[in-house]
């Protein structure tokens, strides 16, 4: 077994968060199913939290960055926004987008 085999994959964050951005939308209506697009935001209530309006979670279908401004809670991809929202790590969260969008999550 060589060297390079003998290492753990590492997972690649960039090629996966760029790859979600394309499907931003789709992942959107998915994930946050009670939001609606406005110019180029998703506005949803925060499914973590007691959250009855919309207003304050928002993620950018652009850049992926999204936050919620009642709590301060934010990221900067949709890696990020699926680990915040389904209890994950950022590993977890990128190997499970992959999967959902039939990528490679490994360099």
């Amino acid at each position: 077994m060589s060297a390079a085999s003998s290492r753990p994959r590492r997972i690649a964050f960039a090629r996966v968060a760029a790859e979600a951005l394309r499907h931003a939308d789709a992942l959107a209506r998915r994930w946050l199913p009670d939001g609606r697009r406005e110019g180029h935001e998703w506005v949803a209530c925060n499914p973590t939290r007691t959250d009855r309006r919309r207003g304050s979670f928002k993620l950018n279908l652009n850049s992926g960055r999204w936050g919620d401004f009642a709590s301060g809670d934010a990221g900067g991809d949709l890696i990020s926004l699926a680990a915040y929202l389904f209890g994950l790590t950022q590993v977890e969260a990128a190997r499970k987008i992959a999967d959902m969008l039939g990528i490679d999550p490994f360099e």
